[in-house]
């Protein structure tokens, strides 16, 4: 026999949720020939299988969610080599006599966790390993429990009242596809980014009727990438280096039922405006289609978010690793502005721009942001 892994699929996750079987146990199979489909962070991918042979078994079924190296299926070779599968490891059963004992062994506290492991006053919480025991068995996460013991103690009746308030609140849905990928990459960004924001207005109101918001903010980005280029780069924080980019590939931002997207409009600085759009309506469409290429989704240098699209003015958005800054552009709203002394109603657009002040400057990120709105100020 021999047994085929979820093998890396090179997005940098280690995961991969299981859409669709294309064989069943029996089949007689192909090399090559697509075994099943998968959902990765960034589309659906198919699996060939690496032998001719037969199904033996299948160890996943649609909607479970293995990791790399997780086993997905057994063959029977073709060519007749039984390939062994891995011995089953010890399961820590107790061979020969156990003998008992009279006496009660007092069991101390042991702190849990390590940020998120504290308690309202600041220390940390603590739990015996009986209760912990108890929360793995009633699977509360300890460290969303209140501690009410003495010292900061988790009793087992503080597991047993958050158990409660779970059940109560119904069945937990699992994250899944995009969104899970999404909360992964949300949680590393938080994780590693010190980031800042700085936001601003740019005076819109001498556009021309019918302007195209999203292109007039992408050339911006582009003119502001060449006046600044540090936020047009990727950093390593384990080599504690930058690389700034030459071109200007830039992630858009698409929202989506199914989670956020984020496509790329390669070297927008070279790109007539109406193939930027043409590009840009296609790649939304391949998007929603779920047809779109991962390597389309690959290698952007800065991001856009046009969620004034839906409302809000101003935002925190958040930097995905190795980029270093991503622009955000709020609702167009009008406001009385004061021009030459003088109380006026005029069209804004509001920014937010989020850097990583690891390697961003407060002084860049300023300038950036400022040679945005100098081209948006413009008629045309």
């Amino acid at each position: 026999m021999n047994i085929f892994k979820l093998p890396d699929l090179g997005e940098g996750l280690q995961e991969a949720e299981i859409v669709e079987w294309h064989v069943k146990e029996g089949d007689e199979v192909k090399v090559d020939q697509p075994l099943l489909s998968v959902e990765t962070a960034k589309a659906i991918v198919d699996v060939p299988s690496p032998h001719t042979g037969r199904i033996h078994k299948l160890y996943v079924g649609v909607g479970d969610i293995p990791q790399v190296g997780d086993p997905l299926v057994e063959f029977e070779l073709a060519n007749g080599d039984k390939e062994s599968a891995p011995a089953p490891q010890d399961q820590g059963t107790v061979v020969g006599e156990m003998e008992s004992g009279k006496g009660v062994i007092k069991e101390a506290p042991t702190a849990v966790g390590g940020a998120s492991g504290k308690s309202g006053s600041g220390g940390n919480i603590k739990v015996t390993p009986a209760v912990r025991a108890l929360a793995s068995r009633m699977k509360v996460d300890l460290s969303v429990v209140t501690p009410s013991g003495k010292a900061g103690v988790i009793t087992a009746a503080d597991v047993q009242r958050v158990a409660k308030i779970l059940e109560d609140a119904g069945p937990m849905e699992p994250l899944r596809g995009v969104r899970r990928a999404m909360a992964h990459i949300m949680t590393q960004a938080h994780a590693e980014v010190a980031d800042v924001t700085i936001c601003d207005d740019a005076d819109i109101d001498n556009w021309q009727s019918g302007a195209d918001t999203t292109l007039r903010l992408i050339r911006a980005i582009a003119v502001a990438c060449k006046a600044e280029p540090s936020l047009n780069a990727w950093y390593d924080g384990h080599a504690v280096g930058r690389r700034l980019r030459d071109k200007v590939d830039l992630g858009i931002a698409v929202d989506t039922e199914e989670g956020l997207f984020v496509p790329v409009l390669r070297d927008i600085v070279e790109r007539a405006p109406d193939d930027l759009r043409s590009a840009l309506n296609q790649v939304k469409e391949d998007v929603k289609a779920r047809t779109i290429p991962a390597e389309e989704m690959r290698g952007y240098t800065f991001t856009l978010s046009n969620f004034g699209a839906f409302g809000g003015r101003y935002a925190d958005p958040i930097v995905v690793p190795p980029t270093v800054a991503i622009l955000g552009a709020g609702r167009v709203r009008d406001e009385v502005v004061a021009v030459d002394k003088q109380a006026v109603v005029h069209t804004m657009l509001p920014l937010s721009l989020t850097v990583d002040h690891r390697c961003v400057t407060g002084g860049e990120a300023a300038r950036f942001l400022a040679a945005v709105i100098k081209d948006l100020n413009k008629a045309e």
